[in-house]
């Protein structure tokens, strides 16, 4: 069962703020089943578990907690993700775990690189974020995989069409890559903007989901 300090996972994505659709122009993103919430006030107990996957994009470190994922990114070293934990979460022992041992988790990201493009929906994410922010990063997760979203756009379809930056930084700050899928916000004109593990990755990314050209 999910831990309640990292409270649950949101149900219906709002309509989201950010990157334009890369894929027909005014798409309308598809709500996914699981988006990331907010958390409460309750102190989150336990350790964090780590595991590491190969990707064809190199090692993809991932870190849950309570049943959730909690942070994701394109490192060999799960510490590295642990580091940029929230501090309540920080304080947790980091403990080693096989993917074996989290089938919720590393059966559907296995699927997803092996061309399962929505296997990463039923992940359940979780991380620490304002209000404004967890609707950014649930309209995230509700763009369809081989579209994209600009950050105005991703802006109108969380409520606050005159707030592109706060999309741009909802996208910096998210921690739960590639399953809160921050690849998938361009700029206004289509350009990659920025991806805080390279623009490589997120073009192979934008690629292997059918957003870009091979």
């Amino acid at each position: 069962m999910p831990d309640p300090s990292l409270g649950a996972p949101a149900g219906t994505a709002p309509s989201a703020a950010g990157p334009a659709p890369a894929g027909p122009a005014g798409t309308t993103p598809t709500p996914a089943a699981r988006t990331p919430a907010g958390p409460s006030l309750a102190a989150p107990a336990g350790s964090v578990l780590a595991t590491v996957m190969d990707t064809p994009i190199g090692p993809l470190s991932l870190l849950t907690h309570g049943g959730q994922l909690i942070a994701g990114g394109f490192t060999a070293q799960p510490a590295v993700m642990h580091a940029r934990l929230a501090p309540p979460l920080r304080a947790l022992t980091l403990e080693p775990a096989d993917p074996a041992d989290l089938p919720w988790l590393a059966k559907p990201v296995a699927a997803y690189f092996d061309g399962d493009l929505r296997a990463l929906d039923e992940i359940p994410a979780c991380q620490p974020g304002t209000p404004s922010r967890q609707r950014l990063w649930a309209a995230l997760r509700a763009v369809p995989p081989g579209t994209t979203v600009s950050y105005t756009q991703l802006a109108e379809q969380a409520g606050n069409p005159r707030a592109p930056r706060a999309a741009g930084a909802a996208c910096a700050f998210n921690l739960i890559a590639p399953v809160v899928p921050c690849h998938r916000a361009l700029r206004t004109d289509g350009s990659l903007g920025g991806y805080y593990y390279g623009l490589d990755r997120k073009t192979w990314l934008l690629r292997h989901e059918g957003a870009r050209p091979r």
